[in-house]
């Protein structure tokens, strides 16, 4: 089977459900062998479960002839630890890295004077400490072995254009396009690519509250496309940024939301 991502060793951070499920079943179709990191608990568990039957049925649709090759690892991204632990599972299953995706992430709305300093933490340790430490650990990793490699952040649109009561949300966002910019400078010597992809509103389970009643009218109206974005939607573009298509694309910031971010008439 030949796919963009076709024998390449790729992990995914919080893939469990939503969008980084949806990035992990587009990589299994895309041919790649998967490190699929959750937050270790029965639910996740449970899902990840699920997720590897999606994973051999992306495959085969695909016109794969086996399985998809896959191993989990279930860990708080915000322990110390933690990056090296997950490389250490990719490189005694597959023997390598050659793709991360940064997509475990929290975002829990609240109005800027209410938030407290305990929920800011939190939301940096795992939106912003979480990727920032992996990168160390796995960008090590690929210098070592000398072929490059590719990060890919699950950034978001608020980190540029704000959001009502995400303050301490975009912040950890904006975060994250700082250090992709950065590491793509850095690190371009290496072959190593760092690039983000910021989504609109995806529809998932983390923002279901948010997006019912009227609300959600208003928010499809002002899409041109005229629809929500569906984690498929950031699949996709992950998977490019991933692949060697995108060998000469490093340090930027796709925005994925419909073309939400322009429509300010």
């Amino acid at each position: 089977m030949l796919g963009l991502l076709s024998g390449k060793v790729v992990i995914i951070t919080g893939c469990s459900s939503g969008i980084g499920r949806a990035i992990a079943i587009e990589c299994a179709a895309q041919g790649a062998k998967l490190v699929l990191h959750h937050i270790g608990d029965a639910q996740a568990l449970g899902d990840i479960k699920t997720l590897r039957i999606e994973l051999d049925q992306a495959r085969r649709a695909a016109g794969g002839e086996c399985a998809c090759e896959s191993v989990d690892i279930g860990i708080d991204i915000t322990q110390e630890t933690a990056g090296q632990i997950i490389v250490d599972a990719a490189t005694k299953t597959f023997g390598e890295v050659n793709v991360l995706v940064h997509n475990a992430g929290i975002a829990q709305f609240e109005d800027f004077v209410r938030v407290s300093r305990p929920q800011l933490k939190r939301h940096m340790d795992i939106n912003f400490g979480g990727p920032f430490f992996l990168s160390q650990a796995v960008v090590q990793q690929m210098i070592t072995q000398g072929r490059g490699g590719s990060v890919v952040s699950i950034a978001s649109v608020t980190a540029t254009f704000g959001a009502s009561q995400l303050a301490h949300y975009a912040a950890t966002k904006a975060a994250v396009l700082g250090m992709t910019a950065s590491c793509a400078v850095g690190l371009g010597r290496y072959g190593i690519r760092f690039n983000a992809v910021s989504p609109g509103t995806i529809e998932t389970a983390m923002n279901s509250k948010d997006l019912a009643g009227a609300k959600r009218d208003l928010m499809e109206a002002h899409v041109p496309l005229g629809r929500l974005g569906m984690p498929e939607d950031i699949a996709k573009p992950v998977a490019f940024l991933a692949s060697d298509m995108a060998r000469y694309v490093t340090g930027q910031n796709l925005i994925v939301d419909g073309g939400a971010t322009l429509n300010y008439q």
